[in-house]
C-alpha cells in the first residue's frame, strides 16, 4: 500500500502550527492560513536563507505544492536538504520520499533509506513506516521481512494505520514473523477501524474463511461493505457474490447486481481478468432478474458515491 506523499500530509499542520520565528515568521503562517501563499513565500523565503531549519522546510513544502510560486521538485528538494541537514526531522523524511519517488532528484532507493533512517531513529512514524516497506521490498536495502517487521510495529505502535495493516499482512503471511491470524486479525482491525480500506476488506475476508476469528458471514458482509462503501473494488466483488447467495445477508439481486457493475467498473484497466470477471457475474443476476429489477440496479450504480470519512 502506498503511502501519500508526505507535503500533503504534513504541509498545513507544520506550516500552522511551528512557532513563531520574529514577526515575519509569524505573519507567513497567518498569511498561508487565509490562502495567500505568495506573501506566505515572499516572508519564509528570507528567514530560509537566513538558516531557519522550519523555514527551510517550510519553504521546500511551497516549492513542491506550488503555493506561492511555481512547483519546483528540485528547489522543494534543495529546501529540504538544507533543513534534513540541521537534523530536521519532517524534512529528512521529505527527502527520503523525493529520494524513493524521483521528484527533484534521481530514484535513488539507497538515499531514500538514508534519510528514512534518519527520521526514523527520531521517531517519525512515516517514515518508520517506508523504512519498513523497503525491508519489505528490498528496495535501498537486503531485502528482510525481519526488519519489515521491526519498523512496522515501530510505526504500529504510534498508531499508524498503513504500518498496522502491513503488520497484519506479515502476521497473515508469516513474512518476517510465525504465521499467526489471530495477530493479524489484531492488526488489521486495528487498521478497519482507522479507516483503512484495505484492512476492512482483509478482515472480512478472514471472517469469511474462519481465518483467526470464528467463521462469520455476517460479520464478513460487515466489513466488506466498510471497504465497499470506500471504493474497495475487491470487497465490492465479494458484496455481490454475498448478496447473490445470500450469505450473511438478505439474497438480493438488485444488490448484488449493483455492487458486481461498481466493482467491474473499479477494478483497473491493469486487472482485465478481474473486471471481466465481474462483468460476467453482473449477467448472471441479470438473468434471474425482471427488466424493472436490472433498472434499478442501474440506477443505484450510477447514483453510488463513495462514504468518506467512516
Amino acid at each position: 500500500m502506498r503511502r501519500p506523499p508526505a507535503v500533503v500530509i504534513l504541509v498545513v499542520s507544520l506550516l500552522i502550527a511551528a512557532p513563531a520565528i520574529a514577526g515575519t515568521y509569524e505573519d507567513a503562517t497567518k498569511a498561508y492560513e487565509r490562502g495567500d501563499y505568495k506573501t506566505a513565500f515572499r516572508l519564509i523565503k528570507p528567514l530560509a536563507e537566513q538558516g531557519s531549519p522550519k523555514s527551510q522546510y517550510n519553504l521546500g513544502l511551497m516549492y513542491a505544492l506550488g503555493h506561492g510560486v511555481r512547483q519546483d521538485y528540485a528547489e522543494a528538494v534543495k529546501w529540504y536538504r538544507k533543513a534534513a541537514d540541521q537534523g530536521h526531522v519532517p524534512a529528512q523524511y521529505n527527502l527520503g520520499f523525493m529520494y524513493a519517488n524521483g521528484q527533484g532528484v534521481p530514484r535513488d532507493y539507497v538515499e531514500a533509506v538514508k534519510w528514512y533512517r534518519k527520521a526514523a531513529d527520531r521517531g517519525d512514524a512515516s517514515a518508520r513506516y517506508n523504512l519498513g516497506r523497503m525491508y519489505a521490498s528490498g528496495q535501498g536495502v537486503r531485502q528482510d521481512y525481519a526488519e519489515a517487521v521491526k519498523w512496522y510495529r515501530k510505526a504500529a505502535d504510534q498508531g499508524d494505520a498503513s504500518a498496522r495493516f502491513n503488520l497484519g499482512l506479515m502476521y497473515s503471511s508469516g513474512q518476517g514473523v510465525p504465521q499467526d491470524y489471530a495477530e493479524a486479525v489484531k492488526w488489521y482491525r486495528k487498521a478497519a477501524d482507522q479507516g483503512d480500506a484495505s484492512a476492512r476488506y482483509n478482515l472480512g475476508l478472514m471472517y469469511a474463511l474462519g481465518q483467526g476469528v470464528a467463521q462469520d458471514h455476517a460479520e464478513a458482509a460487515k466489513w466488506y461493505r466498510k471497504a465497499a462503501d470506500r471504493g474497495d473494488a475487491s470487497a465490492q466483488f465479494n458484496l455481490g457474490l454475498m448478496y447473490g447467495k445470500g450469505q450473511g445477508v438478505p439474497r438480493d439481486l438488485v444488490l448484488s447486481y449493483m455492487w458486481f457493475s461498481l466493482a467491474a467498473s473499479g477494478f483497473p484497466a491493469s486487472e482485465p481478468g478481474r473486471r471481466e470477471m465481474a462483468g460476467s457475474n453482473r449477467e448472471i443476476a441479470a438473468s434471474k432478474m425482471t427488466p424493472a429489477q436490472v433498472a434499478e440496479a442501474q440506477r443505484l450504480a450510477r447514483e453510488w458515491k463513495p462514504k468518506r470519512g467512516q
